[in-house]
């Protein structure tokens, strides 16, 4: 009997340490942004920032159009106020990079402008296109496309 409660309490203990270290484990998005307008963009990044307060991984790659908004000079679109707070696609996307989101431009996004990565504003990268892939294929990784 004795043999069965330490048994049980030993069963109980790896079902919490389990517990723990699930939930410890935060999720990971990966969104993908390509659309010009101002109000797709707004909208991704709300629920990008939306998702790391809720404690989510969050990655954000910029391509086509949307990679404009990764510039050191963004276009004055990305200054608009969109929100009703009246942020911005700007203000939006370095709230994603305070809250630690990363944010990259796609790979093609600087060659197909004749551009070099010293163009981007400060803590935005290039992402690599087997990084992107590994996460698109991984089951635990929720891909948004805008």
């Amino acid at each position: 009997m004795q043999h069965l409660r330490c048994l049980a309490f030993f069963a109980l203990g790896l079902f919490c340490v389990a517990a723990i270290s699930a939930r410890a484990e935060a999720p990971a998005t990966l969104t993908i942004l390509t659309s010009p307008a101002n109000e797709i963009q707004g909208m991704a990044l709300v629920l990008a920032n939306q998702a790391a307060r809720q404690g989510a991984q969050v990655r954000l790659l910029l391509c086509d159009a949307a990679g404009d908004i990764a510039l050191a000079e963004a276009p004055d679109a990305a200054l608009v106020a969109i929100t009703p707070r009246g942020q911005s696609v700007l203000d939006l996307l370095q709230g994603l990079r305070r809250q630690g989101g990363t944010v990259e431009v796609c790979a093609l996004y600087l060659p197909n402008r004749a551009l070099t990565a010293g163009v981007l504003a400060d803590g935005i990268g290039v992402a690599r296109p087997a990084d992107i892939a590994a996460l698109m294929v991984d089951s635990a990784v929720k891909v948004f496309v805008f």
